[in-house]
């Protein structure tokens, strides 16, 4: 056995069963769901919930408030989990456990591009907003890497988050002057930068979840080899994975996954971040298990975020973006103090 290959044999050591994590997160996620379901401004049983799909009836209340809180419990599903794999996807990219959808400007890119899209084309849907979400945060990722990749150092960990710190910044001078000079994108910006899951309609749903599915898909596909790329790129060539084709990938994977969930939900920060790096901790450095893993929890994450919300401003809407960022902020200043985890 090579030195390489005995590394990547502990990289992807197992610390436990894969299928007692994954029964584990689905419960947590089922969870969340019920809550998502009967929590709100008027909480319902679980029995007036289940009634709500197996027995309904058009003049009960209570099953109303189940059944309106139907396309949000599902955005928040999609949006989670996509946020949870993205973000994994991002720390295995960077080779850095505290990268996350931002690292490069991902969710920046695209929310420049919404915004132009609402400003001079006035749109305002999700549907039509996606396919700008794609294009900014694509072209965000290719100026992110080249501009780290034209450094003397190339495409290292610290370069990649210098590189995407001045994306987002040049991102963001962009979204303000906008909304200076108009007043209408700016009434609209201010409700969708703050991160909501009420905005999605079962239709727009039906439309965009193909770009999740495709995303998810190339996700898995380059989970496996993303523990190869831990060990650097030239370990990564002798064990026979194509670094160029991988990044492709895995990137075209992010852009699918953050773009879909921004133009679905806006810019919601720290679920990227937090949620992988916490399944990490459970299950062990092995990406083949971090990916699907951080979709779950990613999706039962904000799911419970979102009903929090509900909690804390009843009868009213705490916006989720608002809650992710109160609860992810701690948690990355936590890790900030463990300064030994910042690269892998």
């Amino acid at each position: 056995m090579t030195a390489a290959t005995a590394a990547v044999a502990r990289v992807t050591r197992r610390r436990r069963p894969l299928s007692l994590m994954l029964t584990v997160a689905v419960v947590v996620l089922i969870a969340a769901v019920l809550l998502s379901l009967t929590i709100g401004a008027r909480d319902v049983s679980l029995a007036t919930a289940w009634a709500a799909f197996t027995h309904p009836d058009a003049a009960s209340t209570d099953q109303a408030a189940v059944l309106s809180r139907v396309p949000t419990t599902i955005t928040g599903l999609l949006v989670g989990a996509a946020l949870g794999m993205g973000g994994s996807l991002m720390q295995g990219m960077a080779r850095n456990p505290l990268a996350d959808p931002g690292l490069l400007g991902v969710n920046a890119g695209a929310a420049l591009f919404v915004v132009l899209g609402m400003s001079v084309f006035g749109l305002q849907q999700p549907f039509a907003t996606v396919w700008l979400a794609f294009a900014g945060a694509g072209v965000a990722v290719a100026l992110g890497y080249l501009a780290a990749a034209a450094s003397p150092g190339g495409a290292t960990p610290v370069t990649l988050a210098l590189a995407g710190a001045a994306i987002t910044a040049l991102a963001g001078s962009g979204i303000a002057a906008i909304i200076i000079f108009d007043q209408n994108t700016l009434d609209r910006y201010r409700f969708w930068q703050l991160g909501s899951l009420t905005g999605a309609t079962p239709e727009t749903l039906a439309q965009l979840s193909g770009f999740l599915m495709l995303g998810a898909v190339l996700a898995v596909f380059s989970s496996g080899k993303l523990n190869a790329l831990a060990l650097g790129d030239d370990a990564a060539r002798g064990l026979g994975v194509q670094v160029g084709l991988l990044r492709v990938t895995s990137a075209g994977a992010v852009v699918l996954l953050c773009g879909t969930a921004t133009a679905l939900a806006g810019p919601i920060g720290f679920v990227g971040l937090a949620v992988p790096h916490a399944v990490r901790a459970f299950a062990g450095t092995d990406y083949r298990r971090i990916v699907p893993l951080s979709a779950a929890v990613g999706a039962a994450f904000l799911l419970v975020c979102d009903v929090a919300g509900r909690v804390i401003a009843r009868p009213g809407v705490l916006e989720v973006g608002i809650v992710t960022a109160a609860i992810g902020a701690p948690i990355f200043i936590v890790l900030l103090r463990r300064g030994r985890m910042v690269g892998v």
